[in-house]
């Protein structure tokens, strides 16, 4: 958390802070995220320095005598990871479509065709919401050419 926490900040350093027709910046709100993470992952340290136990809520349905899956873990940093190479060829919907179908998989979705339409649904969205901002996102959809896919291809 605190990792984190220290990047959103570093991220939003990079940002500017003031706008000319608002007054507010887009670093604003990064700043207040990121220094809302590194509070909460402070406090958390702390928790765990006091030796405070986390065990799960019944509700949570987790098992406690299995370990955690490291499949799952890889196909959500998959998923996560995906966006690097495929926003600029594909688009921000169906970057988001593969983002939300790996992450539905890995935590036990079995239908693969229904997470990328709900996920490629969710881009649309947030593609227009901030489009409505006048936030620019890239291309909502883009269809390369097949040569373009492979490495140094145009």
């Amino acid at each position: 958390m605190l990792a984190i926490g220290a990047l959103w900040v570093y991220g939003a350093s990079l940002l500017p802070a003031t706008s000319l027709y608002a007054r507010i910046g887009p670093g604003l709100f990064v700043y207040v995220v990121g220094g809302a993470l590194i509070v909460l992952g402070a406090v958390l340290l702390w928790q765990i320095a006091r030796g405070e136990r986390f065990d799960p809520q019944e509700v949570e349905d987790a098992a406690i005598d299995r370990p955690p899956s490291r499949r799952a873990l890889l196909i959500v940093l998959v998923g996560a990871a995906l966006p690097l190479y495929t926003m600029e060829r594909f688009g921000f919907a169906l970057s988001a479509a593969l983002v939300f179908a790996c992450t539905a998989h890995a935590f036990g979705a079995r239908n693969p065709l229904f997470g990328l339409i709900i996920g490629a649904a969710l881009g649309v969205a947030a593609w227009i919401g901030f489009a409505a901002l006048g936030v620019e996102l890239g291309p909502l959809w883009a269809l390369p050419a097949p040569l373009a896919l492979l490495p140094g291809g145009k």
